[in-house]
């Protein structure tokens, strides 16, 4: 076990490579080659001017403005002085209310450290045979003592805080999210609605069929749709294209820096091996081959039957006609004509539209398997190199280093910082494995592959980093005892070693959330690919933004990772409570880099309006849940079994007011209110009278394959520009549903509305 000293070196070690980050940040941020590196999100906004394109020529690379070396630490109050709903305008409400997550942990942590080290701790301090760290935790409480009274009512003040900050958070960011909907212009997923498992109908096409029944059920509402094509292939192409555009553009740009030597190349994988060819003509020819692929596959997806699917984006006249379809049920059949909100253009995941409805619920099975398997496999080698990462595992695996192991620098390092580095670095590749598992799920927007992918992740973290770290042994040998155990003896196994594992979980903290973040502002490696992609691929401005990568919050691992630092300051609250401190540092320290960050680097993908926060909310209640269950297991074991009744009505309490939460708030978050819409309507219709809203709304759900690209020029295949006309194909049903007539044919590979153009 570590001990205080090993933890105030691994606090050092954290400490200074977090100050290592910041100064290597503060002085490369500096140097006008790497403005866009640490200002992307200005760029894009064009709001920003290049300082590499005036001055002299060092200048360009170098500042040799000396005084603003003198304020390294001028961007914090710069990244403080912008007022939240300035920040709402520039980066949207899903980053304002993601930094509103960390306000809320210093909300909940501080005024528990504080009541924690005035109360807890001197009741821990008081007598007990522990040391060290120990000695401030419930660890030094002898069993059977009456100061246990001290931890069951700081449990109940613990728990009131903690539910009164989140009650008024959630008013507060529902109140937002209202606001932000009623202020927000027009988008086109306002008026549409995504529409799955459209019934086949021998007489019409899908296109067809979706405008009749829409036209019948909602006649003075429904306005256009468009239909889903299995664009897939193509869309592989089209990314095959990119890539090959890049070799070109590198090899371009090699020969006109020495038009002396034509650059060559091996026509093997990555060109490394094979018969070495002039690379200018290679990559034009193999490109003019992949133009004309493109082209053919496009004219097939347009023209075969096949490639259409039963989904569409359905869009209407008004918010109120939208609202209505997308929350309510469309015929007595309930698996038929699903419908709900249909995700903003830049959230759409295309790829995903395209899977059958029959077989998303056999994916999701069979993903839901997958996870269960990963989270008790993957705790086998979490297992294992943890228990590498101590003293006793590496002098059974290297025995020769004991001498060297025994050194006190060396013991205090390997205690304090080994094991939490090693579980960090074990922890890398789990978010991209879980978001491909919910891409397999078919998701079919980026928001909500976002959101499962984080529920995976939270699940994960639960099971490996926090239950994993307190019981020893293998995965399935944990599984083993939690089958054959009572469940009244399960929060007591648990519960006996929770203290002992406070100091890993510091440790944990320590490399996560203080050197970890720090390494997050200074972006090194966006910093070294742009300026690799800025030396061999850039050739215009355009070029450059590309080379650019601000990347974005990415809620599928900051989400969970947030919801495990609650989960640990709240299980450890009463417990352990110095980590505490660790925990309210994080928040603070957090809260600085990811504000700057999202003013000057992140571009979110879409805007989902917080939709997140319940999600966000659910977990910190599970987290105190939890937190009271364990200490319920650990009263168990310390011989206070007569004050264990009382702590029984808190778990049951919080997950009522929960329920309540949920029950007052959450409708904010999944429904759009009737009223609300028709006020919007009313407002557009008086304001703006000749809006073709057809017009805006007919190409607004194009698939971004179809899109007019730079190769439409060459292949001789443009989107065509529909004028605005409200007519029907002609179909067998016309005569019976009295609709009237057109000219236009979709089996000719012309359009339904707006159909032709995804």
């Amino acid at each position: 076990m570590a001990t205080l000293g090993d933890i105030g070196l691994a606090a050092a070690i954290n400490i200074l490579a977090a100050i290592v980050f910041l100064l290597a940040f503060a002085i490369l941020r500096l140097q006008p080659f790497n403005d866009r590196v640490y200002f992307p999100k200005w760029y894009l906004k064009k709001a920003r001017d290049d300082p590499t394109s005036t001055g002299a020529l060092i200048g360009k690379f170098v500042n040799l403005n000396y005084k603003t070396y003198f304020k390294f630490f001028s961007w914090i109050p710069d990244a403080l002085k912008m007022p939240e709903d300035e920040l709402i305008d520039h980066a949207g409400l899903d980053s304002a209310v993601y930094l509103r997550i960390y306000i809320v942990g210093l909300k909940i942590f501080i005024p528990l450290t504080i009541l924690a080290f005035v109360v807890l701790v001197p009741v821990n301090a008081t007598k007990g045979t522990v040391h060290d760290i120990d000695k401030l935790s419930m660890s030094n409480v002898e069993s059977g003592s009456q100061r246990f009274w001290a931890h069951i009512v700081m449990a109940y003040v613990f728990a009131i805080w903690t539910c009164y900050v989140l009650y008024t958070e959630y008013e507060t960011i529902a109140t937002m999210r209202l606001s932000f909907l009623e202020s927000e212009h027009r988008r086109p997923d306002q008026y549409t609605v995504l529409v799955r498992n459209v019934p086949p109908d021998p007489d019409e096409s899908i296109s067809e069929h979706i405008e009749h029944f829409f036209r019948v059920n909602y006649p003075e509402h429904y306005l256009t749709n468009q239909v889903i094509y299995n664009a897939n292939k193509l869309a592989k192409l089209v990314e095959k294209k990119e890539s090959l555009q890049d070799w070109l553009t590198y090899n371009q740009n090699k020969y006109d820096r020495n038009p002396e030597k034509r650059p060559t190349t091996k026509i093997g994988f990555l060109g490394l091996w094979g018969e070495r060819v002039d690379a200018l003509n290679f990559y034009t020819t193999k490109m003019d081959a992949l133009k004309k692929e493109v082209a053919e596959e496009r004219e097939r997806v347009l023209k075969d039957r096949k490639c259409i699917m039963p989904v569409a984006f359905v869009s209407f006249r008004s918010r109120w006609g939208a609202a209505v379809c997308a929350q309510t049920q469309q015929c007595k059949n309930p698996t038929i004509w699903l419908t709900e909100w249909a995700p903003e253009p830049r959230d759409v995941f295309w790829n995903n539209l395209a899977i059958p409805f029959v077989e998303l619920t056999v994916r999701r099975l069979l993903i839901s398997v997958a996870v269960f398997f990963l989270v008790f496999f993957f705790m086998i080698p979490i297992t294992f190199v943890q228990s590498l990462a101590n003293i006793e595992g590496i002098e059974k695996a290297v025995p020769f280093l004991k001498p060297l192991i025994e050194v006190k620098v060396i013991k205090s390092f390997i205690q304090g910082f080994l094991p939490g580095l090693a579980l960090k670095i074990f922890l890398i590749f789990l978010p991209s494995i879980l978001m491909f598992m919910s891409k397999v799920e078919g998701h079919t927007s980026l928001s909500a592959l976002e959101i499962n992918s984080a529920k995976k992740y939270y699940y994960f973290i639960l099971v490996n980093v926090f239950l994993g770290s307190i019981i020893a042994g293998t995965a399935f040998e944990q599984l083993k005892t939690f089958i054959h155990q009572s469940a009244t003896e399960i929060p007591k196994t648990i519960g006996e070693t929770i203290p002992k594992k406070a100091t890993f979980f510091i440790t944990y903290i320590m490399v996560d959330g203080w050197a970890g973040i720090a390494g997050e502002v200074l972006r090194l490696k966006p910093l070294i690919v742009f300026h690799i992609k800025n030396m061999l691929l850039v050739k215009t401005e355009k070029d450059r933004e590309k080379a650019m990568d601000p990347g974005s919050v990415g809620f599928d691992q900051a989400l969970p990772t947030l919801q495990l630092y609650f989960l640990l300051g709240l299980v450890y609250a009463v417990i352990t409570p110095i980590l505490l401190l660790f925990i309210v540092f994080y928040f603070g320290f957090a809260y600085l880099i990811f504000r700057h960050q999202v003013i000057n680097v992140y571009n979110q993908e879409y805007e989902s309006a917080a939709a997140f926060w319940p999600h966000v909310h659910s977990r910190i209640i599970a987290g105190l849940v939890i937190s009271q269950i364990l200490l319920l297991g650990l009263l168990s074991t310390r011989a206070a079994g007569q004050m264990t009744p009382v702590l029984i009505a808190l778990p049951i309490l919080t997950i009522w007011f929960h329920k309540f939460c949920k029950h007052r708030f959450e409708p904010a978050f999944r429904r759009y209110p009737i009223e609300e819409a028709t006020i919007k309507d009313t407002l557009e219709r008086v304001n703006e009278p000749n809006l073709n809203l057809k017009e805006y709304l007919c190409n607004a759900y194009m698939h971004p394959v179809f899109k007019t690209d730079e190769d439409s020029d060459d292949d001789g295949s443009e989107t065509e520009n529909w004028k605005d006309d409200d007519s029907l194909v002609p179909t067998k049903r016309q005569s019976q549903l009295g609709t009237p007539k057109t000219s236009k044919n979709l089996s000719t590979g012309t359009r339904t509305d707006c159909a032709l153009d995804i």
